[in-house]
């Protein structure tokens, strides 16, 4: 199962996942919720913050 990088809710549909901006290593998972309202995440691979 796929858990939300900001939240860490687990996630069973709505989701986003992308590689890092970055880094282009990292992947980020975020939840619909976490997306629409602008939650910072992180990449665990390079530490980039992002929207």
């Amino acid at each position: 199962m796929k858990k939300c990088g900001t939240c860490n809710t687990t996630i069973t549909r709505d989701y986003i996942n992308f590689k890092c901006p970055s880094c282009g290593k990292g992947q980020i998972v975020r939840c619909e919720h976490c997306k629409e309202t602008a939650k910072t995440y992180t990449c665990t691979e390079c530490g980039f913050m992002g929207p």
